[in-house]
């Protein structure tokens, strides 16, 4: 059982900038979004927006936000590297709770074991300053690559509800994990899902393309999205992360590859 309706992830249409996003959202049928805070580097398509330094556009959007009924379930990035200043994250902590997000998403690629506990304790600790949950979500070619790689990162946090994991299927699926191994993580430990399909495999060398920007619609692939489902713990929030380059590169318009996203994952899981 998961909460009522799916929340669209700014990677399913990530040449939406945040108000069309929200508006995209509002008419596909989704219940909230998933958002970039800022642009990235590493995702060209994304538009230019500033809702750190921009006051008037971080309050438009909450207003937004607001007027169309929408929820904010997870911000992003918040990126744990060797050379990372936890302290760096306050303004984008900030923004999250002024936008009223759930729950800050963060993925971790530091090399030391031992460094990137004490910094992933102490972005915790910073995120309940702001009344911020943690979601922290594997990958495989980060240094949190499997699900048991971040119950072990999380359970030592002793705040199950607040601090969890983020399971996206693809990185489930990719990292060699199963259904079986999500039922059995103990309660509390997973605070956020991500659907969509992909197939049973693919190179190594094209994951990093696939996750970002290639993934298949629900039901074309060979993933078990009903299962996966099945397996989430009572009321966890589900988003779709169903970025499809060729379809963008096609043309085909935000708000038609956002319901085509939600009707196929609707049906995937009936």
């Amino acid at each position: 059982m998961t909460l009522a309706g799916y929340a669209l992830d700014h990677l399913t249409v990530v040449d939406a900038d945040p108000l069309a996003l929200a508006g995209i959202a509002r008419d596909a049928g989704y219940r909230a979004i998933c958002l970039f805070m800022e642009p990235m580097d590493v995702l060209p398509r994304m538009p230019r927006f500033d809702l750190y330094g921009d006051r008037v556009a971080r309050r438009a959007l909450k207003a937004r936000l607001e007027a169309l009924g929408l929820g904010l379930d997870l911000v992003y990035p918040f990126t744990l590297a060797a050379r990372t200043e936890v302290e760096g994250f306050r303004p984008a902590l900030e923004c999250a709770a002024v936008l009223g997000a759930g729950a800050i998403n963060v993925l971790v690629y530091d090399r030391d074991p031992a460094r990137r506990a004490d910094r992933f304790a102490a972005v915790c600790d910073l995120a309940r300053e702001h009344g911020l949950k943690v979601a922290l979500e594997f990958y495989p070619l980060s240094q949190v690559g499997s699900l048991a790689e971040a119950v072990a990162l999380v359970e030592p946090i002793g705040r199950a509800g607040e601090v969890g994991v983020n399971v996206d299927l693809l990185h489930l699926m990719r990292s060699g994990g199963s259904i079986a191994d999500l039922a059995a993580v103990p309660p509390g430990l997973i605070v956020y899902a991500q659907q969509c399909d992909g197939p049973a495999v693919r190179d190594r060398a094209a994951w990093d393309f696939e996750a970002s920007s290639q993934r298949l619609p629900a039901g074309q692939g060979d993933f078990d999205l009903r299962g996966f489902a099945t397996a989430l713990p009572p009321g966890c929030p589900v988003s779709i992360e169903l970025p499809r380059e060729e379809a963008l590169a096609a043309g085909v318009p935000p708000l038609e590859r956002a319901r085509q996203a939600i009707d196929g994952v609707r049906a995937a899981v009936a």
